[in-house]
């Protein structure tokens, strides 16, 4: 019998005292194994809950009990402001993470498919007669056994020519034929040094002898000369030795090693690329591609669609063509090629589940969408067999096709039957009425919000008349009756041919809002890629996509709009600044001066700890505020520069009225729902859709002549439907000024209300790239053909 007086474990995570960030000393019981959805208006404190509070203190007892010499070795995130959380098991996450720039993840390592499918070939290729069997390393591009020993495993090789190298012949060398050399006294250096070999540098380029020319841009030979530099009035310069490097292997050596990107992205205009003509692109070694399976080479599979892929490989598992000749004397392959594919297969599925079988393995993880990416890495988590632990998800429903969400659902679906908690943070309703439990965080953002306005079931938030999900998870209504805009013209693109769009002509309304629909990997993005200024009638183009605005901490919110510019002006304008002598640059905490020098402006030190992971600490000096006293005594209207920075936006425009050239950036900002922000905020801890909307808020603030275009890409993602509202506000006025806007979308309440309806598909990949119906939202409602037509007629007439 047992024993009834022992009390049942707690099923819930209870969370309280919750600070961080912007939640207002949050109380929340959460129960385990279940699917809870977190919602609320952007910037409301919904991620803080579930990211920054419930996962970070997860993350903070894991690593308590790692050895703390290992511990030096993981990315810690720090401790939470929190009273206490009790019932919390393991979590993993799952965000919305840019890719690193980096040319060898691909899908196939992101998944580690690539890893089974090396296997498979080394266990069971069919090798050519007498060929010794590879090791799986052998089969990879990134290892020094597999990679092409031409083009180190990237597939292109970049070279160089006196074309892109001397663009304008005309000029001399002192006048700076030489585009690729740099700047500054390096370039003079270089000059000297060949005025000194006896090369005419004030002889235009063209009229060189070839040899010359030959020999000044492309000798690997690095001569050393004692230069003697033109004496000038009043400086001093000695004679000193300076070395020859030609144009090209200055250009190669900064880009295959300078640590600076802005130096690499220069030296990439002087380079082009082209395939390596050793392997063909394959990126691997003659003896990895004389290895087939099913008759194709590793390179060619991996190329393939996931689906297509998937295909190949069932039939060769029903058929037993997969193994052939075997090399070397080794035995048969047959019996792990079997059991090889069916762990291949069961893998993809999970992938094409997701909506994600137009993927290739080789497909480049820079090249993926953040919704992309972390639909692979959730695919991976379902083969990964945990349980007991808790999945915090970052919408991952970002960058679906309604018809795709379905099966996001099934997903969810399977890792609570695992015995999972799911926890997600999402805008998208269709997950929000499939939770088990939901928390709604607001009322508003910011300052306005991080209040639990309700937690419990989906539907008893119907009774909470404060929130703003509550309006759109129960009061649904068509969208109004809105005359359709008669264009005033066409834009017309093609034939484009890219990716899976073959000589594809599209024509773009002018003066009305197209908006590009269809499934994930239909051809959307390549298709409005396509746009450009050189097509008639668009005069100017704006391309608004969700790549952060800045990379470091030091690129903020103001210093990207330019309201940093005036703020500094107006600080540098009083009486106090005016008596010192400050400057404009003395109010700026990325330069010497005005800045703190202990953290040299960046507000926090890092401190070393023995034994220990380096930690952050507020700098002992400024105490965050990043900059030293002196310039912390000139004030504006009462308000130190740290201060003004930590302004929101909101707070910003009152404090700022009155000025024109701030008011323009504060109210475009306010346009786009970003009121909450404050004006100091690190471009790092940005989402993708708050640096979209701070994009086209920059767009806003500049005076407008003539016809725009402007061309968004799924500029909804991350948006709260109550956001989305303001965002097609301010989008549709600006179709009411005259202009053009262009948006791929995949929200339905978005397209509902377009002028003009472009939907691709029918499906992803090599069935996409195909237009399936285009009109007025009402008639691609009614088309027969692509997937969009329900779900936008459900909208409309629901």
């Amino acid at each position: 019998m047992p024993d009834s007086s022992q009390a049942a474990p707690d099923r819930y995570v209870r969370v309280r005292g919750a600070r961080e960030h912007n939640l207002a000393g949050v109380d929340v019981d959460i129960p385990r194994d279940a699917i809870t959805v977190f919602t609320g208006v952007s910037g409301s404190g919904k991620s803080s809950l579930a990211f920054g509070t419930i996962y970070a203190e997860a993350q903070r007892r894991y690593f308590e009990s790692v050895a703390p010499y290992a511990r030096r070795l993981i990315h810690q995130v720090g401790a939470p402001k929190v009273g206490e959380i009790t019932g919390l098991p393991p979590a993993v996450s799952l965000e919305q993470r840019r890719s690193s720039p980096n040319a060898r993840s691909s899908v196939g390592t992101v998944t580690t498919l690539s890893n089974s499918l090396r296997m498979l070939f080394s266990r069971a290729g069919s090798y050519p007669p007498g060929a010794a069997r590879l090791d799986s390393d052998a089969f990879s591009p990134n290892t020094a056994a597999g990679a092409c020993p031409e083009c180190h495993g990237l597939g292109l090789v970049h070279r160089t020519s006196e074309e892109l190298l001397v663009p304008d012949p005309g000029l001399s060398i002192r006048e700076g034929a030489i585009a690729a050399w740099p700047g500054a006294w390096q370039g003079k250096n270089l000059r000297d040094v060949l005025d000194t070999l006896g090369h005419d540098i004030d002889r235009p380029w063209r009229e060189l002898a070839a040899e010359d020319r030959e020999w000044i841009l492309f000798t690997d030979e690095q001569p050393v000369v004692t230069v003697h530099p033109v004496r000038e009035a009043g400086r001093i310069q000695r004679p000193y030795q300076g070395t020859y490097m030609s144009a090209r292997r200055y250009v190669m050596h900064t880009f295959a090693d300078s640590k600076s990107a802005t130096l690499r992205a220069r030296a990439e205009r002087f380079l082009s690329a082209a395939p390596c003509q050793a392997c063909g692109g394959s990126r691997l070694r003659p003896e990895a591609l004389a290895v087939t399976f099913a008759g194709r080479t590793i390179a060619e599979l991996a190329a393939l669609p996931l689906t297509a892929l998937a295909a190949l490989l069932a039939e060769a598992a029903d058929t037993g063509t997969g193994a052939g000749t075997e090399g070397g004397g080794a035995g048969s392959g047959a019996e792990p090629g079997h059991v090889l594919v069916a762990d291949l297969l069961a893998r993809i599925r999970t992938v094409t589940e997701l909506g994600l079988g137009y993927l290739s393995l080789d497909r480049t993880a820079p090249s993926l969408s953040s919704g992309e990416l972390q639909r692979l890495r959730l695919a991976t988590q379902l083969r990964s067999g945990l349980f007991g632990v808790v999945y915090v998800l970052d919408e991952p429903s970002a960058g679906l096709h309604p018809a795709d969400t379905e099966a996001l659902l099934g997903v969810l679906d399977r890792l609570k039957a695992a015995g999972n908690s799911v926890f997600v943070v999402e805008h998208h309703l269709d997950v929000v009425r499939h939770a088990d439990w939901l928390v709604d965080v607001g009322p508003r953002a910011g300052v306005h919000g991080g209040r639990v306005l309700h937690c419990g079931p989906p539907q008893d938030l119907a009774r909470v008349e404060e929130s703003a999900t509550r309006r759109f998870l129960f009061d649904r209504v068509p969208p109004a009756e809105r005359a359709v805009r008669i264009p005033r013209g066409q834009l017309r693109t093609g034939p484009v041919t890219r990716h899976n769009l073959t000589g594809l002509d599209v024509s773009f309304p002018v003066g009305a809002l197209t908006a590009v629909t269809g499934v994930s990997g239909s051809g959307k993005s390549t298709l409005v890629g396509a746009l450009s200024e050189e097509i008639a009638g668009v005069g100017r183009l704006v391309t608004v996509d969700q790549k952060p605005i800045g990379r470091t901490p030091r690129s903020n919110l103001a210093t990207y709009t330019g309201l940093f510019d005036v703020v500094r002006k107006l600080f540098t304008a009083t009486e106090e600044a005016g008596r010192r002598g400050y400057k404009a640059g003395r109010f700026s905490f990325n330069v010497p001066g005005g800045r703190c020098e202990t953290c040299q402006g960046e507000g926090f030190v890092s401190v070393e700890l023995l034994f220990l992971p380096s930690t952050y600490a507020p700098c002992p000096d400024c105490h965050r505020a990043r900059y030293n006293p002196e310039t912390l005594e000139v004030r504006l209207r009462g308000h130190t520069i740290a201060e003004v920075l930590d302004l929101t936006v909101e707070d910003a425009a009152g404090f700022f009225a009155g000025t024109p050239a701030a008011e323009r950036s504060l109210r475009t900002l306010l346009d786009v729902g970003l009121g909450y922000l404050r004006l100091g905020r690190p471009a790092t801890e940005l989402s993708g859709g708050e640096a979209q909307r701070i994009k086209l808020a920059a767009e806003l603030q500049r005076p407008r002549r003539g016809h725009t275009l402007y061309v968004l890409d799924e500029p909804t993602t991350g948006l709260h439907p109550a956001d989305v509202e303001v965002l097609m506000r301010r989008l549709h006025g600006l179709v009411d000024a005259g202009h053009t806007v262009v948006v791929v979308e995949h929200d339905m309440d978005v397209v509902a209300t377009a002028d003009w309806v472009i939907d691709l598909g029918p499906g992803g990949g090599g069935e996409g790239g195909r237009i399936v119906a285009e009109g007025p939202p009402a008639e691609v409602a009614r088309a027969p053909a692509g997937r969009t037509a329900p779900y936008l007629a459900a909208r409309l007439y629901s």
